[in-house]
């Protein structure tokens, strides 16, 4: 039953991005800040179908950046990117090229100031950064996720310099996020668990840290916390 509910829960969600990407096309030509609120309109939909379908729930803790930051989150799945722009004012999310294509998706992430890149091409990151400087005049909270990829949980990738290059070249300060989403909303199949999903802010880095202790700083700190979330929805989990 719950593999049923997985897939109409996809379906729903995939629905349901046509439907307000239709809809929202005068939105996207008129302003981009109608487009982001149209936007998310659409992912509480699909945080609302993924309670009412699988009983999966969201949660957001600790303090939500507010003002300009590059914000270096632990990625596991497509949710964790639905909560990070619900919960951010102004989230603009380094991106995999090939979303650009995406239908209605890509559009609409261009819309409100996403920036694509080409994974794993050498010297991506310094057209990340050329890309990030024509924006900077941009506000709100750039995301990048360090390890370039979706890692689910337990599995370890290396930390890559982007966020990093971010924080040093436009003096902003870091947030460090966490999740454990990975457990209720896998990397790949349907399976949509019961259960609490969560990003968690923690620390703070202010501007102008080296680059070694930031680099240590962000995967000792967001490898810890996504631990920790982990064992909660594992026990959540176990209880079910």
């Amino acid at each position: 039953m719950q593999r049923v509910r997985s897939m109409a829960l996809k379906l729903t969600m995939y629905g349901l991005m046509g439907l307000f990407g239709l809809a929202g096309a005068p939105i996207v030509l008129w302003s981009r800040r109608w487009t982001r609120a149209w936007m998310k309109t659409y992912v509480r939909s699909v945080f609302w179908a993924a309670r009412v379908l699988c009983g999966l729930r969201t949660e957001v803790r600790g303090p939500v950046p507010q003002g300009a930051a590059v914000v270096a989150a632990k990625h596991q799945s497509m949710l964790d990117v639905l909560i990070l722009f619900e919960a951010l004012p102004e989230a603009r999310f380094v991106m995999k090229r090939e979303l650009v294509w995406a239908p209605i998706f890509g559009l609409y992430a261009l819309r409100v100031g996403c920036i694509w890149i080409k994974r794993n091409r050498r010297g991506e990151g310094s057209t990340m950064m050329r890309r990030l400087q024509k924006k900077h005049t941009e506000t709100g909270q750039i995301v990048i996720y360090p390890q370039g990829t979706r890692v689910p949980p337990g599995e370890h990738r290396p930390y890559r310099r982007g966020a990093w290059m971010a924080y040093a070249e436009f003096d902003m300060t870091m947030v460090l996020a966490a999740t454990n989403v990975g457990w209720f909303w896998p990397k790949r199949g349907i399976a949509r668990g019961p259960g609490t999903a969560v990003v968690e802010f923690l620390e703070t880095l202010p501007p102008g840290l080296p680059r070694d202790a930031v680099m240590q700083r962000m995967e000792t700190v967001i490898e810890a916390a996504s631990a920790r979330l982990g064992t909660e929805a594992e026990a959540e989990l176990a209880e079910r």
